[in-house]
């Protein structure tokens, strides 16, 4: 991976080649006049249904293909597995990013939307109101499952989480942490902007390591809770179920979440990105040397090459050092390049340029 962009005017300086966009307002009032916000709302209740539905649906059918005391359920190796499961949940979720990351951002779970929140990713409003759509969205996909399966969704618990009997609250509650920190983590590093901007394939691949973790911590998790890090699927399935200890249970699948969530967002903004919070104040001394101007090599080949030197990017030469009253910095995403003068920096960035990195 490229380092970060050395740029110059009297004096050395060096830039980072991304931007990372401005905190989201704690509270912003205009969302809720905008369509794209309610247009966002429906596409997440739309992907937590069909999240739930799915995978609700392959629990219970493995379920009634490997119960010993049906006709049809004496091989154990009848059904799709533990494997099984956790493909249809990660792969539910790869798909289902994938589709709604454009509208919504692809969030399908609270844990993840409080996560973006504390990382002031998303405001308050929507945060809430993500966190309202998705439960929604749940209830009706495992209601989906109980008005297609009915005879099958009581007989092998409505896919419900709750805590295996050989384990403790303690360990429930501390796997249910470990496996939400490690897909929030796997969100905000999926989702960087300084990924973003020095790799092109990151945005489209993103779905892909976030699905793969939800896989993974399922083949670990689900012999201990059933494995729930998404409180809306914890709390649809408990809705539609409504059995005593599945409610008894189900403080475990929303505080063990959020505290995960908690901690990546943490570890992630303050101990990882501490540094890349803000551009450096510039101020050149009378005389330095030049730093030579370097060029991310993975968007270097998409450059212009110029025949004169002008501020245009259309016209200015990449890989030669640049002019040293013409410094300037280069934020990329993906093949889209921006140029500005040193100066611009200095006293802020445009504002085309707020939500240049955001995923």
């Amino acid at each position: 991976m490229a380092k970060d962009v050395g740029v110059a005017e009297h004096g050395s300086f060096t830039a980072k080649d991304y931007y990372d966009p401005p905190p989201a307002p704690l509270i912003d009032a205009e969302e809720l006049t905008k369509w794209s916000f309610y247009r966002a709302l429906i596409a997440e209740f739309i992907a937590t249904l069909l999240f739930l539905y799915i995978t609700v649906l392959t629990v219970i059918g493995y379920k009634s293909q490997t119960d010993t005391t049906a006709a049809h359920g004496d091989d154990q190796c009848g059904g799709v597995g533990i494997l099984g499961i956790a493909w249809a949940f990660g792969g539910m979720i790869f798909v289902l990013v994938y589709c709604t990351a454009g509208i919504s951002g692809g969030h399908i779970n609270p844990a993840v939307t409080f996560g973006l929140f504390l990382a002031r990713k998303v405001s308050m409003i929507r945060a809430i109101m993500y966190m309202v759509a998705q439960c929604l969205g749940a209830i009706c996909g495992v209601g989906l499952v109980k008005a297609f399966q009915r005879s099958y969704y009581k007989n092998y618990g409505g896919g419900a989480n709750e805590l295996a009997d050989d384990y403790s609250t303690q360990v429930g509650l501390a796997a249910e942490i470990i496996g939400t920190f490690v897909l929030v983590y796997t969100v905000f590093s999926a989702t960087d902007p300084k990924r973003s901007a020095r790799d092109s394939h990151v945005p489209v691949l993103a779905p892909l390591p976030i699905g793969f973790a939800v896989f993974m911590v399922h083949l670990a998790t689900i012999p201990i809770t059933g494995t729930g890090i998404n409180p809306a699927r914890s709390l649809g399935a408990a809705v539609i179920y409504n059995q005593e200890k599945a409610w008894d249970d189900q403080w475990i699948f929303w505080v063990g979440p959020f505290i995960g969530a908690t901690i990546a967002a943490f570890y992630h903004q303050f101990i990882l990105r501490a540094g890349a919070k803000q551009l450096k104040k510039f101020n050149p001394p009378d005389s330095s040397p030049v730093r030579n101007h370097q060029v991310p090599p993975t968007i270097a080949p998409l450059l212009p090459q110029p025949k004169t030197t002008t501020n245009s990017m259309d016209s200015m030469d990449p890989i030669s050092p640049p002019d040293r009253h013409q410094a300037s910095y280069f934020f990329t995403k993906s093949t889209t390049i921006h140029c500005l003068t040193a100066s611009d920096i200095r006293n802020s960035p445009p504002p085309s340029l707020r939500c240049f990195s955001e995923f």
